[in-house]
């Protein structure tokens, strides 16, 4: 599956800005969670990096099927981890883990 945007084409998921950014983001969730409490490792912490990782890897799932309507609901599943990840760091943030 490959499309035209402009002058770019997308071959593949790995195209995708949004999907660059998200692994970006993974990155940084990593990071910032290694400062963490350690009786957080299988609490808040594990929930935000799963949270994190879902987006990219939602997006690069249903990349190669064939029905639209299928992949937009993969996108919906990454939004929705997206909102998760938001709630997750914002109690990270009250539970002063982390700065706003």
């Amino acid at each position: 599956m490959s499309y035209e945007l402009g002058m770019n084409k997308i071959v593949s998921y790995k195209d995708l800005e949004v999907w660059k950014k998200g692994m970006l983001l993974v990155t940084e969730v990593y990071s910032l969670t290694n400062s963490f409490p350690k009786d957080e490792i299988f609490g808040l912490s594990s929930q935000i990096r799963r949270a994190a990782v879902s987006i990219p890897a939602n997006i690069a799932e249903d990349w190669g099927c064939e029905n639209i309507k299928s992949y937009v609901q993969f996108l919906r599943v990454a939004k929705g981890s997206l909102f998760e990840l938001e709630t997750e760091l914002e109690i990270a943030a009250n539970l002063k883990y982390i700065s706003k």
